[in-house]
């Protein structure tokens, strides 16, 4: 497979928010954990389909054929993206968290008071809290499978201990949010199915920086969220068919039957919709223009992984220039590909708020906090204390603006008292 080299200088000229400025300061956007910037067919897109004259679906006029259209088109570029078996096993909705809490209620009603779960302390809240609620409802045991504090990976090797014949679902990320470990996903779905649970994955966070495949991996179900790869504010439910078709879902009763439309709640944003297909467009192009749309993507993703492995090592490297600095999770840059280009970070002498808010003064987009990872930092003690900084680096991002970054936090550093 012949990757072509990610040049972010050249790409960023399709991202017109990168042109912003703060306080005199190129704006540096390190915030892509928590939502990527859109290039310019994903804006035109939306705005093409609004300006042409948006219409509900299902209608035998113009403006609803083209609305049709749009969706099929979104729901096939997702089959592409995530390798689904078939265009029907995709679910469109607001975003990942309410995807999973509709699919979470529909799931429960198969359970059985003395059934077990089991949920990671490596999680995003969107990924915990909708299986706590029905556990709580159908009076189902949780099990916690822990992480190991040193270097923020899932201590996967105690999964066994934790399964069993009464296990019904496994819920895990494939990669952390906070702190950018890439969990053994296939691991995981091969010793759940193993004793009859199904696996519900969280890929919201790995999806921007490596290829998904649905099928190999095996998993039963898949979230994502088109925001975090260059897209609109649109969330993504991948779902075994067989799944999607036996179970019950809340609906309204005009909605039918069928997937995937019995679990799309109401109107989608058809807008958002054209966005999704221009935003896996984009994604494709940059593995060329040579054969299927998915072996572009996968090769543009190849592209983006070795890129941002690049920018990952350079951080780790120039961050033990930064006096009082600690990085949390894999710091081996032997282990790059255990992690994604995303960092949480303290600074000595400094709440999380402050540093975040002083490098936004200076152009430099960073979150601070918990950023609703609440099991990691309060696994990791820091919850009370305010978390952790976040910086997430994305494929837009130059080795200049990384090199900013840490002459700031060395400046910031050393005024500490």
């Amino acid at each position: 497979m012949t990757i072509q080299p990610i040049d972010p200088i050249v790409l960023r000229e399709q991202f017109p928010a990168l042109r912003r400025t703060i306080n005199g300061q190129p704006a540096v956007f390190l915030d892509g954990p928590g939502g990527t910037q859109a290039p310019e067919r994903v804006i035109e897109a939306m705005t093409g389909y609004l300006r042409s004259g948006s219409s509900n679906h299902g209608g035998p006029f113009q403006t609803s054929r083209e609305t049709d259209a749009a969706t099929d088109a979104a729901r096939e570029a997702m089959r592409d993206m995530l390798n689904a078996n078939r265009a029907e096993e995709i679910v469109f909705g607001q975003n990942m968290t309410s995807l999973t809490f509709s699919i979470s209620r529909a799931i429960a009603q198969e359970w059985q008071p003395g059934d077990e779960i089991v949920l990671t302390r490596i999680d995003h809240d969107g990924n915990v809290s909708p299986w706590l609620r029905a556990a709580e409802d159908r009076g189902v045991t949780v099990r916690r499978l822990d992480f190991r504090p040193e270097n923020c990976t899932l201590a996967i090797d105690t999964l066994p201990g934790l399964i069993n014949e009464k296990t019904r679902l496994v819920a895990v990320n494939y990669a952390s949010n906070a702190v950018g470990t890439i969990n053994d996903v296939a691991k995981v779905v091969e010793m759940a199915h193993a004793v009859g649970a199904l696996v519900y994955v969280d890929a919201v966070h790995y999806a921007p920086h490596d290829v998904i495949d649905v099928q190999a991996l095996d998993c039963d179900f898949l979230a994502c969220s088109v925001y975090k790869f260059f897209g609109p504010h649109t969330g993504v439910l991948y779902g075994k068919y067989e799944h999607l078709d036996r179970l019950n879902a809340y609906r309204v009763r005009p909605a039918g039957d069928i997937p995937p439309g019995k679990w799309e709640t109401g109107t989608q944003s058809f807008e958002s919709l054209s966005g999704v297909t221009a935003a896996i467009d984009y994604l494709a192009s940059l593995g060329g223009q040579d054969g299927t749309r998915r072996e572009r993507i996968v090769r543009g993703m190849k592209a983006i992984k070795q890129y941002e492995a690049i920018l990952s090592e350079r951080f780790l490297r120039a961050a033990t220039r930064v006096p009082g600095i600690r990085v949390y999770g894999i710091t081996d840059p032997e282990e790059l590909e255990r992690r994604t280009p995303t960092f949480a970070i303290s600074l000595a002498g400094f709440s999380p708020e402050y540093v975040a808010t002083y490098l936004g003064d200076r152009g430099f987009f960073v979150w601070h906090g918990h950023y609703y990872a609440v099991e990691v930092m309060a696994r990791l003690e820091l919850l009370e204390s305010g978390g952790l900084v976040r910086i997430g680096f994305t494929h837009y991002n130059t080795y200049e603006e990384l090199d900013r970054l840490i002459d700031v936090l060395i400046e910031l550093a050393a005024t500490a008292q």
